[in-house]
This record gives structure tokens, sequence and C-alpha cells, in this order.
């Protein structure tokens, strides 16, 4: 990828702006869960494939010991997770790490729907 890029650019610029609709249009104080529903149904109005509650498995030498449940993915090729809180937990970026190894997947995005609205963007560069 030449420098300067970003990975999955088009995709992760289209969910933001889908976010931050939400994000306009509900304000803070509401369930994660609204807004998981609110951003899904814009995310499928602007043509993107959405699965919710994605299991994926972990494995150590060829079995599976658990799975891991991905709040949303985007297009076969994004993570997103969503929180509704007041203040981020410092780990909820590891948290998205963690579906991105498990995943098999570069990018992600942490979407929190707090006082303020905020994203970020995670990278695997493991894969």
């Amino acid at each position: 990828m030449p420098k300067g890029e970003l990975y999955e650019e088009e995709l992760t610029h289209s969910v933001i702006g889908a976010f931050f609709d939400v994000y306009n249009e509900l304000k803070y104080g509401l369930l994660e869960l609204a807004y998981q529903m609110a951003l899904e149904r814009e995310l499928r109005w602007r043509g993107h494939d959405v699965a919710r509650e994605v299991y994926v498995p972990i494995y150590y030498k060829g079995e599976e010991l658990t799975r891991q449940r991905i709040d949303m993915l985007v297009d076969g090729r994004l993570v997103v997770e969503t929180k509704a809180t007041k203040d981020l937990h410092k780990s909820a970026a590891r948290q998205v790490y963690s579906y991105l190894r498990a995943a098999r997947l570069q990018v992600g995005l942490l979407l929190h729907f707090g006082p303020e609205p905020a994203y970020y963007r995670v990278i695997n560069s493991l894969h």
C-alpha cells in the first residue's frame, strides 16, 4: 500500500459518516443496542452488507478453544465495535484488535456513542 493511504479508506469513510449521522440523530444517552440497530439501518441504506453478532472461532493447534462475538462485520472486511458508555474503557481498542486477529482482517473501527462522538481506527499489522 502506498504511503499515506489508509486500509479500506472508502469503506471506513462510509461507516464513519454513518456513525455521525446516527449520533447526530439519536444523541447521547441510549443503550448500545439502539445505536447498533440504527447504524445497521444506515449502513444498509448506504448499500453495505451488514452482519451482526458474528461469532469468530479461536483455534489452538487446530482445535477450537472458544469464540469471540463481533458486534458488526461490514462488507465482510471491516470489524465494527460499538460502545455507548460515558467513558471509553482503555481496553476497548484491544478488544477490536483481538477481533481482527481472530477474523484475520486488517482494519476495524471502534465507535463510541459517548457524551461526545468519537471513533478509532484499529489496524491488525500481523494480517
